[in-house]
């Protein structure tokens, strides 16, 4: 195919590398960000092996000046913007007596705020080239899940803020998706639990719930999706002709998502996530 230019933000490792170095494979011509050159080894190993070339690029996400710059040296460097996949983001377990505003704050900043900005930056010259945007938000941007609540608050909020930019979006001929993965074999989900003793005893009267908790996401994420199945959905989404806004990587993130799609009063839900905490 013609060479096409896409932006895939945090590229270090789990999906996003997968998607870089897939998309790499089919043609595009790929800048991928990481939040330090110190951290692209495992994605340059990827990309040497696969015997494919990325342009690997510095870029802390929650710097709205910074990716602004970024993305216009992109197009300055390739001559144009074809394709934003925006997957940088952290994990925060904990819940809100324990954790305090900064935390929250901290969890907007890179699963929202970096995402408003990126995205923001790209749209102008998605404009011109009738491009996408393709954002991996989480079934937890659909199903709010206990001792999750700044994460999937922010979730929540880049998927509102993605369902509503959709059409004013197609308006100008530029599609914007988001892709919903489940539990995902990645560095990602043990960084969120690095600590879990500690995490048990600073918890006081949440301390039993949340050790339910994590055993239950132990034994979700021993049988986790790899970070190519979830590459390969999103490169779909970056090369079929009529994408739709909204999918799931896997059939147990479809049921997942589709408990809360379906679920207008929300008992559904909240039945299904009390009974997480044992």
């Amino acid at each position: 195919m013609t060479s096409r230019t896409l932006l895939v933000t945090g590229t270090s490792s789990g999906i996003g590398l997968s998607t870089a170095v897939l998309a790499a494979s089919r043609g595009w011509d790929v800048v991928a960000t990481v939040r330090d050159q110190g951290r692209a080894a495992a994605l340059t190993d990827a990309a040497t092996q696969s015997g494919v070339t990325l342009d690997v690029r510095d870029l802390d996400v929650t710097r709205a000046d910074d990716v602004a710059a970024l993305v216009d040296d992109v197009v300055a460097t390739h001559g144009s913007l074809d394709a934003l996949v925006n997957n940088a983001g952290a994990g925060l377990v904990g819940t809100a007596e324990i954790l305090d505003l900064d935390d929250f704050r901290a969890a907007m900043e890179v699963n929202f705020f970096a995402v408003v900005a990126a995205t923001r930056a790209a749209l102008p010259h998605l404009r011109d080239s009738g491009g996408r945007v393709v954002t991996v938000t989480s079934v937890g941007g659909v199903v709010g899940q206990p001792f999750n609540e700044a994460y999937c608050a922010a979730k929540f909020a880049a998927e509102g803020f993605l369902e509503s930019l959709h059409p004013v979006a197609a308006s100008q001929g530029v599609a914007v998706t988001v892709v919903e993965p489940g539990a995902v074999a990645t560095h990602f989900a043990g960084s969120a639990v690095a600590d879990s003793d500690a995490m048990l005893a600073a918890a006081g009267p949440y301390e039993d719930a949340l050790r339910a908790y994590l055993g239950r996401t132990g034994a979700v994420f021993a049988n986790a999706q790899h970070p190519d199945g979830v590459a390969e959905v999103i490169l779909d989404a970056l090369e079929r002709d009529d994408p739709p806004f909204r999918v799931q990587t896997s059939p147990v993130a479809a049921a997942f998502a589709g408990l809360k799609l379906a679920d207008l009063d929300g008992s559904r839900v909240t039945s299904a996530t009390r009974g997480w905490l044992g």
